[in-house]
C-alpha cells in the first residue's frame, strides 16, 4: 500500500492550484485524501508557510476547498492551505455509519482509546503523521511555519491541538467550535465511545479544560461565532472557553456575528479576517 501521496485532482484557481491527493495512512490504518491549496509562487526556490483547516462533522476534505473561498487571500499572502479529512474511512467498523454526529466523518480530532474504535487516531494523524508526510514530499512546503484553525468539531480540533502543541503552531482561529465538548452531547457521546468513561481522559481533549494547563499563549485567539447558530448554546459554548481563557490571561477575540447560522456562508463571509490573521503571525 502506497503511503507516498499520489495527485487525484487539479484545478487552477487565482493563480494557484487546489490539487487532491490520497495515500495510505499507517496511523489511521487507511488510505486517506487531503486538498492543498498552492498559490502562485514568485520562484522555483520559494517556500510557503502552511495553514491547515480542520472541518467539522460530516465533513470531508472537500468542503472547505469548494466552499470557503479562502484561496483569494491565501493566493495573495502566499499562504499553502492544508485540508486533511474528518475521519477514517473504509475500515468497515460495525456502527461506524449509524449516525452523523459520530464514527465515520466525526472523528473529534483526538486519539481513541476504546479497542472497537482503536483507528480513530486523528489527532497523531494531523500533529505527527500529516507534517511529516508534507515535509517529505512537497519541498515547497516550510512545514516548521505552521498555523491552524477550523469549524464546529475542526474548531475545537483546532483549539486543542493548538493548545497541546504551542511549539508546532504560530496561531490559532475558529469559526463556531465545539468549544467545551465535555458539557455538550456531541462530546459526550464521542467522548465516551472513543475514550471511555474517564472525564480525566476526556478533559484532555477540551478546549476550555486544557487552557487551565497552559502557559505563555502570546498571540491572539480568534473565534467567529454567529448569534443566529441553533447550536451555539446547548452544543459549542463559546463563553465557557472565553471566561477560561481570561481567568488563564489568554487573549482572546470572541466575536459574535448578528444573524449569521453555522454554515458556510457564515464562514466564507468572514474567511478573510482569519486567513489575515494567521498570515501576520506566519510573518513574524
Amino acid at each position: 500500500m502506497e503511503s507516498k501521496p499520489s495527485e487525484i485532482s487539479s484545478s487552477k484557481m487565482f493563480g494557484g492550484y487546489n490539487k487532491r491527493y490520497k495515500h495510505f495512512s499507517p496511523t489511521l490504518g487507511c488510505s486517506m485524501t487531503f486538498y492543498i491549496y498552492f498559490p502562485p509562487s514568485p520562484s522555483p526556490s520559494h517556500k510557503f508557510p502552511v495553514l491547515y483547516w480542520l472541518s467539522g462533522l460530516s465533513c470531508t476534505d472537500e468542503n472547505f476547498i469548494a466552499k470557503s473561498g479562502a484561496q483569494r487571500v491565501a493566493s495573495t499572502e502566499g499562504i499553502v492551505l492544508i485540508a486533511p479529512d474528518t475521519s477514517p474511512r473504509g475500515l468497515n467498523v460495525e456502527g461506524e455509519a449509524d449516525s452523523w454526529d459520530f464514527g465515520v466523518g466525526a472523528g473529534f480530532y483526538l486519539n481513541a482509546t476504546q479497542e472497537k474504535w482503536k483507528n480513530w487516531r486523528m489527532y497523531d494523524y494531523v500533529v505527527k503523521e500529516l507534517p511529516k508526510l508534507l515535509s517529505e514530499n512537497f519541498p515547497q512546503l516550510e512545514t516548521s511555519k505552521a498555523s491552524i484553525f477550523g469549524h464546529s468539531m475542526g474548531g475545537h480540533g483546532a483549539l486543542t491541538i493548538y493548545l497541546k502543541n504551542l511549539d508546532k503552531y504560530k496561531s490559532v482561529s475558529a469559526f463556531s467550535p465545539v468549544a467545551n465538548p465535555i458539557n455538550c452531547p456531541w462530546g459526550q457521546k464521542a467522548f465516551t465511545n472513543y475514550l471511555g468513561p474517564s472525564k480525566a481522559d476526556w478533559e484532555e481533549y477540551d478546549a476550555t479544560s486544557l487552557m487551565s494547563k497552559v502557559r505563555d499563549v502570546s498571540a491572539t485567539i480568534l473565534i467567529d461565532q454567529g448569534d443566529g447558530d441553533k447550536f451555539l448554546h446547548d452544543q459549542l459554548l463559546p463563553n465557557k472557553f472565553e471566561e477560561a481563557c481570561r481567568s488563564a490571561n489568554v487573549p482572546v477575540l470572541l466575536r459574535l456575528q448578528p444573524g449569521y447560522d453555522h454554515s458556510y456562508f457564515f464562514i466564507a463571509t468572514f474567511i478573510d479576517d482569519h486567513i489575515h490573521h494567521h498570515a501576520r503571525a506566519l510573518k513574524l
